[in-house]
């Protein structure tokens, strides 16, 4: 037996943004997603209260290297616990300098102390790549690596049992509004997106835990419905895309839109800002944008 606690980060001091998961069996817990290091107090807090330091861990799984998911993982591996991800991300964790300059050229580097913290480097040996399919035995927890491309190629989503923590692949949806797809640059690809969609549902799986935010309970409807939104925007920044529109032209357009689709399904302002934290719609446009130039230039 065990149990899943998600802890909620608060990140920007908001509720149900970004979580943690927290899961124990019979010996060491194991902690899928890190969060930024913006809200490192949040989580050593939360788990001083289950009773456990950082070093307690018996590893820490990450879903990918985005800030959001994987920002405070330096802190676990300088106490000496292994971090287990994709292949493609150990470098960049390994030497977070590329990774962070990325960021930065989104967000801009006032920004990134105040949303994501320092991201410092990580000892190889405490990064342990994981292939597709490959299983990672903890006590008597087993995670099976589901790699899982379309919003980064170095997503994982992380079985265990028939739970699948999706990272973002599985999505946003807070509480009880509409399930939107993060599409950052640089690597949104629609097709890899909806192939990984059909790969988690040919595991059946009974329970979907979300970083943003939370357990989802009816996986296929869930998905299905991420599966119709990724084409609805992706269809609307192509049409932007044919008319030679520039991303700053298209950018406050697009926002109108998803803000009107979020109206339209009944979510209020509150709520409409939490979804803006978990998932800003500015940063999709540049990412669809980039997909659809690289579709035309034969490079997906």
């Amino acid at each position: 037996m065990h149990s899943i606690k998600v802890i909620d980060l608060k990140f920007q001091q908001a509720e149900k943004t970004i979580a943690s998961f927290l899961i124990q069996g019979k010996e060491k817990p194991v902690l899928v997603e890190t969060g930024p290091h913006s809200t490192w107090k949040e989580l050593k807090s939360y788990l001083n209260l289950q009773g456990f330091k950082p070093g307690d861990l018996g590893a820490v799984l990450l879903t990918h290297i985005h800030f959001d998911h994987a920002g405070s993982a330096w802190e676990f591996a300088n106490e000496g616990v292994k971090v287990f991800l994709h292949p493609k991300g150990l470098p960049h964790l390994a030497n977070p300098e590329r990774l962070w300059k990325s960021a930065a050229k989104i967000y801009g580097d006032e920004q990134m102390d105040k949303l994501w913290g320092p991201m410092e480097t990580i000892d190889e040996n405490l990064l342990v790549a994981v292939n597709d399919n490959e299983k990672v035995v903890i006590g008597d927890l087993t995670f099976t690596a589901v790699h899982s491309p379309g919003h980064a190629t170095h997503h994982i989503a992380w079985m265990l049992e028939d739970i699948i923590f999706t990272g973002d692949v599985g999505g946003v949806k807070i509480t009880d509004g509409p399930v939107v797809p993060p599409c950052p640059p640089p690597d949104i690809n629609i097709e890899a997106w909806k192939s990984s969609i059909k790969k988690i549902l040919d595991y059946h799986p009974k329970e979907l835990y979300l970083t943003h935010f939370g357990k989802i309970s009816k996986p296929k409807e869930h998905l299905c419905e991420l599966e119709v939104i990724i084409d609805d925007w992706a269809m609307w920044m192509k049409k932007q895309f044919e008319e030679g529109l520039s991303a700053a032209e298209i950018t406050p357009q697009f926002m109108e839109y998803t803000k009107q689709q979020m109206i339209d399904q009944g979510v209020d302002k509150n709520l409409q800002k939490l979804y803006e934290y978990a998932n800003p719609s500015w940063m999709s446009v540049s990412g669809l944008l980039r997909y659809w130039k690289l579709k035309q230039e034969n490079r997906l």
